[in-house]
């Protein structure tokens, strides 16, 4: 018989990150609950914040979202996003997030599989806040 292991995490015991923008925070990752197969949580972006373009070389992306108005640019291609909608971001695509909203917006995501070291899941195509730490969703190496 396997035994299982749940591991709740609530979304204030996780430190946010802001190295791209916005208040990200990865609430099931290898690091938090030792998942295997991909990380996701929560994303709040204030009224005209940005997640800067980056691409994982080793991940699809899903995101869900919960309120607000984004707008999702993949590629050079602008798409709007409201409550209750969801993307899929291809492995190797560019991809860049705003708030084009007048309020907060809240979406969920998640990405698999996990790259092969946790310094290689994101790649970087726009100048980010290096003031704000590098945080790793895996276990430090």
């Amino acid at each position: 018989m396997t035994t299982v292991n749940h591991r709740k995490v609530a979304l204030d015991d996780v430190e946010a990150n802001r190295r791209r923008g916005g208040d990200i925070r990865v609430t099931l990752s290898p690091k938090t609950v030792g998942s295997t197969s991909g990380f996701g949580g929560l994303l709040r972006l204030g009224a005209e914040e940005v997640v800067t373009e980056h691409f994982h070389p080793y991940s699809e992306e899903f995101l869900h979202i919960v309120t607000g108005e984004l707008e999702m640019t993949l590629d050079g291609q602008a798409i709007r996003l409201g409550p209750g909608d969801s993307l899929l971001v291809p492995i190797g695509v560019r991809h860049r997030l705003v708030n084009v909203g007048a309020v907060d917006a809240v979406a969920v995501f998640h990405l698999s599989p996990l790259a092969p070291r946790p310094e290689l899941g994101h790649v970087d195509t726009e100048q980010v806040d290096t003031d704000q730490p590098q945080l790793r969703v895996g276990n430090a190496q």
